[in-house]
């Protein structure tokens, strides 16, 4: 079976094909970076993680671009509140969203540009647009694009321009010919830092000292690492319009050419059905998150839900996580995997798996093959079987943990007193003292130590 994906752009699944066979190159839109991640940027992140991971396990190159948008409003705001440079911000940021998207297990991008190391070539994005008849420099200093000179415009939202309203993000501005048109550069304001300024000269142009909008930092950062035209441009739903739809008008509008094959968006997370944001006040941070949950159970979260569908956080639903990520690492712990190997695809197990992946990344059916899988191992004790749910599972970033250590995991029991109890329990089994045994499994329970008997002996895992 070939791998089919969903594109936005045509609202149907496509079988993929790369421009260049056997290299895909793809393109995400990353974080703005002026304050903690939230479990939302994680969602958008894992989607991606999990499509490049898959890519490579069905033997494609990949060439994986996910951006920094190091320069925006919101940045020169929060740098000013903090009374430190833009640059300062940007970098303590920057090592902070590595540092927790990396706890989840979420690989490091092929290349990260940031916005503020491409503006020469936003510039030059500019001029070509102004040349051809879409752009234009405003009463204000501004240089706006021209929505209705772009004859597509529109296409990858569905939206049309008489539908189309002024609102928060194409605000009526004095300077524009029309309340649809958008920013490519931004006069500098007085007020604004001097870190916060570039000089808008290019080859036979000089746009004044300014700084980029957010739409033509995507555009260039896309054709400089990924070529005029590349295979998947990603990011979350809510980039849709108008972000994705201004990339595709900007870069069409320079090159002429189709900007992405496909173009994929992952689901929000959602708090009470409302989608979590910053904007709105109700996000957690990975932060926030991870001092409750390990970093394994928040991946299995946010991967079983497939990457289209909007998901609910809760408590609850993290709980549920972890008990069926239980389930898996138990499988693992009972039956020590085969070392790893190269995936056999015609075994039935893998089959079905490869099946639900290359139809549109399908991991909530492959995460239910993993279960099965993991009942054939409890009742065939299959060493190779084992070995084949380690390996299925690491294309989604799952069970690579010790399965011991997870399911030991979040008990603030020393392990050795736990096993001395264990021992204690055991000697009293041996002398009928079961009033004794029993206690020792209610006491430990009470401490959320779940006991296990066995032919092989007692294990012990942390509960709820």
């Amino acid at each position: 079976m070939s791998l089919r994906i969903y594109n936005t752009l045509s609202r149907s699944p496509e079988i993929f094909a790369p421009l260049e066979p056997g290299h895909v190159r793809m393109y995400v839109c990353g974080m703005t970076i002026y304050d903690l991640c939230h479990i939302g940027h994680a969602r958008m992140a894992m989607a991606f993680d999990v499509v490049q991971r898959w890519l490579k396990a069905s033997g494609y190159r990949v060439t994986y671009v996910r951006n920094v948008t190091d320069i925006d409003d919101k940045i020169i705001r929060r740098a000013l509140e903090r009374n430190i440079p833009i640059r300062a911000l940007t970098e303590e940021m920057i090592a902070v969203m590595h540092e927790d998207i990396g706890r989840l297990g979420i690989e490091p991008p092929t290349i990260e540009p940031r916005a503020t190391q491409y503006v020469p070539q936003m510039l030059a994005m500019i001029a070509q647009l102004e040349a051809n008849g879409l752009a234009y420099k405003s009463a204000s200093g501004d240089v706006n694009y021209a929505v209705r000179k772009f004859e597509g415009y529109g296409k990858l939202s569905g939206k049309s321009l008489e539908s189309l309203r002024a609102g928060e993000r194409v605000a009526v501005d004095d300077g524009k010919n029309d309340p649809l048109d958008f920013v490519l550069w931004k006069a500098a304001k007085a007020s604004e830092p001097q870190d916060a300024k570039w000089s808008g000269t290019t080859e036979g142009h000089d746009y004044g000292v300014g700084r980029p909008g957010w739409h033509i930092e995507c555009s260039a950062m896309c054709g400089q690492t990924l070529g005029e035209s590349f295979d998947i441009h990603g990011g979350g739903a809510d980039l849709q319009f108008p972000h994705h739809e201004n990339e595709l008008a900007q870069t069409e509008g320079v090159t002429g050419k189709p900007m992405a094959q496909v173009w994929m968006h992952n689901g929000m997370v959602q708090l009470d059905n409302e989608k979590m944001s910053k904007s709105l006040g109700n996000f957690f941070t990975i932060r926030d998150v991870l001092k409750k949950y390990d970093p394994q159970t928040v991946r299995y979260f946010l991967v079983r839900g497939h990457y289209r569908s909007d998901i609910g956080y809760s408590d609850a639903h993290l709980d549920d996580a972890r008990n069926s990520l239980k389930r898996l690492y138990t499988a693992l712990d009972l039956v020590p995997p085969a070392a790893p190997a190269a995936i056999d695809w015609t075994q039935p197990f893998a089959e079905r798996f490869k099946v639900a992946m290359d139809e549109d990344f399908g991991t909530p059916e492959a995460i239910a093959v993993l279960f099965e899988l993991a009942t054939e191992v409890n009742r065939s004790h299959s060493a190779a079987l084992a070995g084949l749910l380690h390996d299925l599972a690491a294309c989604l970033g799952l069970l690579q943990g010790d399965p011991k250590a997870f399911l030991q995991g979040g008990s603030s029991v020393d392990p050795a007193a736990i096993q001395a109890l264990i021992d204690e329990r055991a000697t009293a089994k041996l002398g009928r003292d079961f009033a004794r045994a029993d206690q020792i499994r209610k006491d430990l329970l009470a401490q959320g130590i779940v006991l296990k008997d066995a032919a092989t002996g007692t294990t012990w895992e942390a509960g709820q």
